[in-house]
């Protein structure tokens, strides 16, 4: 195909025309430094190759989703439809239509354990929480900031980061302790660059949750040293406590910036959304919650990328969280149902491959397995390890060295019981 050039039209020198090159020449594709470093997501590529090799005819249990396999509440979906049938499909303000912001902020409110008094305008709905992280990374960060990321990592922080030309730099917990921070790991890796730390809790991939004062010791850290403070909260509801209740019971879910005095809190934002908690993963509503004046800016960012999540997904948000009791019981049964297949893969691991350690999950619905006493001279990572294993039984599952340990891989356990079982039978005989 001849390339299309760019030219003038003489008698109307301000009118482009297009004109067909007739002497094409192969042009080198030099890409801009923002992007030389990205990879792409590990865990959508492994998941496109066991959706691949299902579709070949191969029998596939695919255990590298992170979406529930819950469908949206009809209720939420009902609240779409209406107001698609009522004409609200044009655009709204960039930052949110104002009722859902003021919803997203009564409702951190009310589930706090502090008393915070948020303002709206410290609200910003993104097309889903990855957009509310870029918003805040692309912001706050920039070439020779460092950031200190929470190790292992959902695959995306350190790209985030990279795309905002600073460098990602990883701080992990000691192994024991589920990988949780404490100020002394911290202390370690910060230097004078350091602008930035991120941590999720429930984490993803292993499932760890922060204690209320182990978060606020970390906290307390980024707060003494003017560091921002970034807390992904996309999984804080779905959380399995100790005394045996789930976050869809106990209102306060796993402990977050909010359930902290606002004294002790330094420059923060907070990222969450409705996709985990409401399986609500490809309507794409996030929401960044941060000082009114940051804020501000990342609404500005967004007017010139996105402007406005799609309108009727933020109707069906609003829906969500303006219905307190239907919400409740939502959140109740979903994480019931992750607790008891929690609590079966746990089983059937320690029953049939006990060589194989992980991290006790509290909260999200990962378990992260550590596989490297499986590595031999022809696996030698968690990559091959995985290719083997969905060669070998058809279980797909998630490398490591996607969240920056190798040594380990990622299950979902967001699917049936049936296949969970089913999935480990295989995993322990068919190799």
């Amino acid at each position: 195909m001849l390339p299309v050039v760019a030219g003038r039209d003489i008698a109307h020198p301000d009118s482009p025309v297009l004109r067909i090159d007739p002497n094409p020449r192969e042009v080198p594709v030099e890409l801009s430094p923002n992007v030389q470093r990205l990879r792409p997501s590990a865990t959508i590529a492994v998941s496109t190759l066991a959706k691949r090799l299902r579709a070949e005819g191969r029998d596939i249990i695919d255990l590298s989703a992170g979406e529930p396999d819950f469908p949206t509440p009809e209720w939420i979906s009902d609240a779409a439809v209406a107001g698609i049938r009522d004409g609200r499909t044009g655009y709204t303000p960039a930052p949110g239509l104002p009722e859902l912001r003021e919803a997203v902020a009564r409702d951190l409110e009310r589930r706090a354990a502090s008393p915070w008094e948020l303002e709206a305008e410290g609200v910003v709905v993104t097309s889903g929480a990855k957009q509310a992280l870029f918003n805040a990374c692309f912001t706050l960060f920039g070439p020779g900031d460092e950031v200190l990321v929470a190790t292992p990592y959902w695959t995306s922080y350190p790209q985030i980061v990279g795309l905002a030309r600073a460098e990602p730099v990883f701080v992990s917990g000691a192994e024991e302790r589920g990988f949780r921070l404490t100020p002394a790991d911290l202390d370690a890796a910060v230097t004078e660059h350091t602008r930035g730390l991120i941590i999720c809790s429930p984490s993803n991939p292993t499932g760890a949750v922060y204690s209320r004062d182990e978060l606020a010791a970390v906290v307390g850290w980024a707060r003494e040293r003017g560091i921002w403070l970034i807390s992904d909260e996309i999984y804080r509801w779905i959380v399995f406590g100790a005394d045996g209740t789930d976050g869809g019971e106990d209102v306060s879910g796993a402990p977050g910036l909010m359930d902290l005095p606002p004294d002790q809190v330094g420059p923060h934002v907070v990222i969450d959304g409705v996709s985990k908690c409401f399986a609500m993963t490809g309507w794409r509503i996030g929401y960044a919650v941060t000082a009114p004046e940051l804020a501000g800016k990342l609404a500005a960012m967004q007017s010139h990328t996105t402007s406005n999540a799609a309108t009727p997904s933020q109707l069906a948000a609003l829906e969500a969280l303006t219905r307190g009791d239907r919400a409740r019981q939502a959140i109740g049964e979903m994480v019931t149902a992750f607790r008891r297949r929690r609590d079966l893969v746990v089983a059937r691991l320690r029953e049939r491959l006990p060589h194989l350690s992980f991290v006790e999950p509290q909260g999200a619905f990962y378990l992260f397995v550590r596989v490297d006493a499986e590595f031999d001279d022809a696996v030698t990572d968690s990559q091959g390890w995985c290719s083997r294993v969905l060669e070998d039984t058809g279980v797909a599952l998630v490398p490591g060295v996607a969240f920056g340990d190798d040594r380990y891989v990622r299950l979902s356990y967001a699917t049936s019981d049936e296949l969970l079982e089913e999935a480990v039978r295989r995993l322990a005989e068919e190799r």
